[in-house]
């Protein structure tokens, strides 16, 4: 089997590559990743290290908004059996201030990605969408068929890749399954996400600033169950496109999830209070109704053994 992983560097990607190769020790697995300075390469660096010296394992640094399908197909040469697209830039709020770049690596290597894959006959294509889809829409849980109206350009950009998939599917038969994410936390959770702020604040005894009154809620989702989601996407062939939630259905609010952070912790946090983020949606909350149906989607993690296995990450790699 040969599998190519593009954002394997990244949080949730290394988690993932390290799955793959639990589950497929024999695989050859092809990493695409720019390493990206949105936050510290070093912390890229040190994610796709152990793997580096894996049999059949290849790293490419590459930009896949830039990389055509014909320079893809060099690069690549080996048929690839199934494609696990993670990479994107990230960043709600930074993309309202660069949508184009947005457009260019998200909607642009999305492309380049679907072209590759139909050249050399890719059948299964599995892409990283994300909650931000739904914007603001007060049908709680969100269902995959809900209006969806995306505010920021991130999110625009992930539906924007969902609505590719879906044209690919129609005009070249390849089976495409959009999973969105929502609020994927755990250890080596990116730095400039809110559990990881708000561990280093409080641990740091830093001023921890809270957007809005505190009242917004995410559906954190832990990255051991998110990755059990994908690896069973990977085995999905009942039909030829699917949307897909991964969440938690749970939604907390985020003074309650810093509570429960200073009782993990055991120090308090030290509060100010800001104006609403623009891009910011009031509220995630998933049905995962149809990820239990179609993948055997079962989320465990509690959100306390999540916060505890982050915490006893973030103390021990300070």
């Amino acid at each position: 089997m040969h599998l190519l992983l593009t954002g394997g560097a990244g949080f949730i990607g290394h988690h993932l590559l390290a799955a793959l190769y639990a589950k497929y020790p024999g695989a050859q697995i092809t990493c695409i990743d720019n390493f990206d300075p949105f936050y510290d390469v070093a912390v890229k660096e040190n994610n796709i290290q152990p793997f580096l010296s894996k049999p059949g394992f290849r790293l490419l640094r590459i930009d896949l908004g830039q990389t055509s399908p014909t320079q893809l197909t060099t690069l690549i040469p080996e048929k690839v059996d199934l494609i696990l697209h993670l990479a994107a830039k990230a960043g709600v709020r930074p993309s309202i201030q660069n949508p184009e770049a947005y457009q260019q690596a998200n909607v642009g290597g999305t492309k380049n990605l679907l072209d590759f894959a139909v050249a050399t006959g890719v059948r299964q294509f599995i892409f990283a969408s994300s909650s931000s889809v739904y914007g603001i829409n007060d049908h709680y849980p969100w269902k995959e068929d809900e209006e969806l109206i995306p505010i920021s350009p991130y999110a625009s950009t992930k539906l924007a890749g969902e609505q590719l998939g879906k044209q690919y599917r129609e005009r070249h038969g390849m089976r495409f399954i959009a999973l969105r994410f929502f609020t994927v936390y755990g250890p080596g959770q990116r730095p400039d996400l809110a559990i990881h702020k708000f561990t280093r604040a409080i641990l740091n005894d830093q001023p921890l600033t809270v957007y809005g009154n505190g009242n917004t809620s995410r559906d954190y989702t832990y990255v051991g169950d998110i990755v059990q989601g994908i690896l069973g996407a990977m085995k999905y062939s009942d039909s030829n496109f699917e949307i897909i939630n991964l969440g938690n259905h749970y939604s907390i609010s985020l003074i309650d999830l810093i509570r429960a952070i200073e009782k993990i912790t055991g120090k308090s946090a030290l509060l100010q209070y800001g104006p609403d983020q623009p891009g910011d949606v009031p509220k995630t909350y998933a049905d995962i109704s149809k990820a239990k149906r179609l993948l055997g989607y079962d989320p465990q993690t509690k959100l306390e053994t999540g916060l505890t296995a982050f915490v006893d990450w973030f103390t021990s790699n300070r």
